[in-house]
């Protein structure tokens, strides 16, 4: 947290700032260790306090030992701006992304004599540790462990509910805290659909099965997305999988320190467009992963990120998605490195096709 600290006070001092008010829980967690729902970091140059509630103290004080722990009884906002009017500053930043409105006009109520301004401390995150990436391996291998099971559920019968429950159940039963995200179940004609959360539609015979679902281990994120036929593929369906896969490999290939996020995208991208089905692949090509589902940088037509730098963690996964038909996704989580990037995900890519006649 020293390192995170000194980081974050050169950022403020590059900002013409004194100190800086954080309340997104995953920076929070990233500069305190603080791991509980209700808290705000007030960082000066020379001080850093933690400001919470009675139910959290306890941890607090384990969890945050770099910082002062304040309780606040009311008000949390209130006390935030107490402790601002005690430091000797008049330059303070805050979260721009983060803070509503109302919480904004708060603190400007309370500290109208201040200079407030608007920073994002995200980017500060993007660059990973040696412990956040074993965090994230860890969240990979649960996930991958995870859809090794499922293999053995999947069959004509079982709803994507069941699905869904399932592999959130099993990735829990290996010390995942939580799922990373809403799990999304897509089978048949619902594949077509890039976030279909799980239903209670049935599998059938010919399905193709979409599942995109991750662990969290320690605050921190997997996210893999696999796509497998129920029975034997027909020849449209194992055409769309092997585009899929074969620019999801491409993209892999391309990940590489140095490289921007658009182009990046740009390349499994041209080669979905060049097969015929640029039109149905209408996101991104990746994100990073943390103590956030989504996080900086982005691999897309309109990335902000210029270089990526070894220790980043993305994901890669483009997919085809066809109205009326269904469709096919293919993801893993890497680690960018100055010659190319680590695949953490191990589960196969594959066509698997679950309980086909050979």
């Amino acid at each position: 947290m020293k390192a995170r600290l000194a980081k974050l006070r050169c950022f403020l001092e590059h900002q013409g700032l004194e100190a800086v008010v954080i309340n997104k829980l995953e920076n929070v967690t990233y500069f305190s260790g603080f791991s509980g729902t209700d808290g705000i970091l007030l960082i000066t140059k020379s001080s850093a306090k933690l400001i919470t509630d009675f139910r959290y103290i306890e941890q607090a004080t384990k969890e945050a030992s770099l910082f002062e722990i304040i309780e606040h009884h009311q008000s949390i906002l209130n006390k935030v701006s107490e402790e601002i009017k005690l430091e000797p500053i008049t330059k303070v930043g805050f979260e721009g992304d983060s803070f509503t409105y109302n919480e904004f006009s708060i603190l400007a109520q309370h500290l109208s004599t201040f200079k407030l301004k608007a920073v994002g401390l995200d980017q500060l995150r993007v660059v990973k540790d040696d412990l956040e990436i074993e965090k994230i391996r860890k969240a990979v291998a649960i996930s991958d462990a995870a859809f090794d099971y499922i293999l053995t559920v999947i069959k004509p019968g079982v709803s994507e509910l069941i699905v869904a429950a399932e592999l959130e159940m099993c990735m829990r039963r290996l010390g995942s805290s939580k799922p990373a995200f809403d799990t999304i179940v897509a089978s048949g004609v619902r594949g077509s659909l890039p976030h279909g959360l799980a239903t209670d539609k049935m599998i059938v015979e010919g399905d193709l099965v979409t599942m995109d679902f991750g662990a969290v281990y320690q605050g921190y994120h997997s996210d893999i997305t696999r796509t497998v036929c129920v029975g034997r593929a027909n020849d449209k369906q194992r055409e769309i999988y092997n585009n899929v896969l074969d620019a999801q490999l491409l993209g892999v290939q391309t990940v590489e320190a140095g490289k921007s996020g658009k182009e990046i995208d740009a390349v499994a991208r041209q080669f979905i467009i060049d097969a015929g089905y640029g039109s149905f692949f209408g996101h991104g090509l990746g994100h990073g992963v943390g103590l956030a589902i989504h996080e900086l940088p982005r691999l897309s037509p309109s990335s902000t990120c210029d270089k990526l730098e070894e220790n980043m963690i993305v994901t890669v996964e483009p997919g085809i998605y066809l109205p009326d038909f269904g469709g096919v996704r293919i993801e893993d989580t890497v680690v960018v490195t100055n010659t190319g990037c680590q695949v953490l995900t191990s589960s196969s890519k594959q066509l698997i096709e679950i309980g086909g006649n050979p």
